[in-house]
């Protein structure tokens, strides 16, 4: 059997205020024309569909198209993750047709999908992100006996009630979806913190006896530790500065009749590399940088004295830029920022300030404007400008 493992979509989201659904549209015609030519049997995808729990009406319908044409060829499984509603995602579960499942119930994780080839039968169970503050109660196996606080717990729980159903299926061979931090895996700087009493990382010892493991919510593709079967895809974007070295793919495995796996990861579209540019402002303005012109660009501008217009001259040459700050070569030496408090003489701190953005303190006639400025404003303030 061919399946592809894929999720982290996010669909919805933005990079530094750039909206990327015109982007993963693209990643979802890419996807769908793979599983054509591929000819994939299933696609599972490991959560995080959406960004938020309730995304904007574009995503939803950019969701709505691609699970239509995918379910043309192939049967899509489904699970939420920690960015989704798992209520809202899994609406109407229940009543969708064969070749698209949703797998949104926490209590339903030992119900399998069950799909047959050649060699007989696979089962695909779903684990949707289980925070165990809301399934600690709900997976425990003895009523009033909560399972303890934490992510380890309740996805061993989930794994238990998976392997005993699986126990009952003699040779069958088993594929898990998962949407969880497991340990020995790297995290990117994008994903959303799930932390629960300081802890949020699952041993992936608890996946034992599965033949692949299809896991979401870290957004660098990888194996877990030495664990060929055990998988993240990736996001299929870049969501970060901090992801911008990321090779992003899909993930194609091979299930053969023993349930052992071949595993090849096929690259998605790249809308726009993520470069990071640091000089002064001559030295952008001279094109020292100009063969990242077309990318999405973070740039820090290194001149001693802020620039007049940095903005839009760094614009001018990077029409893409996401981020454009002022950070000056000689700032560790620059004496530290001394907090404001309600007793700091407002006069200073507005020399502060001038000192910090142009490199140097105010001459006496810049510092007689700012005294003349404060005195104007507390005048105000306080009674005989206001009249």
């Amino acid at each position: 059997m061919r399946i592809l493992h894929t999720g982290d979509w996010h669909l919805g989201r933005t990079l530094l205020g750039a909206d990327l659904l015109e982007h993963q549209s693209a990643f979802a015609d890419f996807l769908v024309d793979l599983v054509r030519e591929c000819g994939v049997d299933l696609v599972v995808i490991a959560g995080d569909v959406y960004d938020r729990a309730i995304p904007p009406v574009d995503a939803v319908r950019t969701l709505s198209r691609t699970l239509e044409r995918l379910a043309e060829t192939t049967t899509v499984v489904l699970t939420p993750g920690n960015h989704d509603s798992a209520a809202r995602l899994g609406f109407g579960a229940g009543v969708m047709g064969s070749r698209v499942r949703i797998l949104a119930e926490p209590t339903g994780v030992a119900d399998p999908v069950l799909i047959d080839d050649d060699h007989g039968t696979v089962a695909v169970y779903g684990i949707p992100y289980l925070h165990p503050d809301l399934t600690r109660y709900a997976l425990a196996t003895v009523p009033d006996e909560p399972l303890a606080r934490s992510h380890q717990a309740v996805v061993g729980a989930a794994m238990d009630r998976v392997r005993a159903d699986l126990g009952a299926r003699p040779g069958a061979r088993s594929i898990v979806v998962a949407h969880a931090f497991v340990g020995g895996a790297e995290p990117s700087d994008s994903e959303q913190d799930i932390r629960v009493g300081g802890v949020d990382m699952v041993s992936a010892s608890v996946f034992e006896g599965i033949d692949y493991v299809a896991l979401g919510h870290l957004h660098g593709p990888q194996r877990v530790a030495s664990h060929e079967h055990i998988r993240y895809a990736g996001s299929p974007l870049a969501f970060s500065f901090g992801e911008r070295n990321h090779t992003k793919s899909v993930t194609v495995i091979d299930l053969d009749a023993t349930g052992a796996v071949t595993v090849e990861t096929v690259p998605t579209p790249v809308p726009r590399r993520l470069v990071d540019v640091r000089g002064t402002i001559d030295e952008i303005e001279s094109g020292a940088f100009r063969s990242a012109a077309d990318a999405w660009v973070r740039v820090a501008v290194t001149d001693p004295v802020h620039p007049e217009r940095l903005y839009a001259r760094v614009k001018d040459h990077f029409p893409h830029a996401l981020a454009v700050t002022h950070e000056p070569a000689d700032r560790a030496e620059r004496p530290a920022a001394h907090a404001v408090t309600a007793t700091s003489d407002p006069v200073e701190v507005a020399a502060g300030f001038v000192s910090f953005v142009t490199g140097a303190a105010p001459d006496d006639d810049e510092h007689a404007i700012l005294t003349e400025a404060y005195e104007s404003a507390a005048l105000t303030l306080h009674g005989e400008g206001a009249r």
